[in-house]
């Protein structure tokens, strides 16, 4: 897959930046309503006698809590770095090759810190 070796415009990151302070802060509340929604079904389960399948739908919403909670956590630690790798003017290049990371991807997902085939090698 050929790579777009281009340097990125002033423009292009400045909408990126914009891009990625948007999705840190979507990050940030869908991992609050996520841990509200956590504490909200432990009170209820401390407060109520539960009946087996009222259990069972509980560990599930709380286990799709705990691993939306987990993943936003990861993706906002990405979005923070992308943002310093914008202040240190490196946004674009590979943290682990240095190698341009190609324009569509970071269209795509600007807190992307490795090009696709890096990515794959973890």
């Amino acid at each position: 897959m050929p790579t777009d070796a281009s340097p990125l415009s002033p423009d292009f990151i400045a909408t990126q930046k914009q891009r990625l302070l948007d999705l840190r802060a979507e990050l940030r509340g869908d991992t609050q309503a996520s841990q509200q929604e956590e504490d909200t079904l432990q009170e209820e389960t401390m407060n109520e006698a539960e009946s087996s399948g009222d259990g069972a739908q509980k560990n599930t919403l709380r286990d799709n809590d705990t691993a939306l909670i987990a993943h936003n956590a990861v993706r906002i630690r990405d979005v923070e770095r992308a943002l310093q790798k914008i202040e240190d003017g490196t946004y674009g290049l590979s943290d682990r090759s240095g190698q341009p990371i190609p324009k569509a991807r970071l269209e795509a997902l600007p807190e992307s810190l490795l090009t696709v085939e890096e990515s794959g090698q973890d």
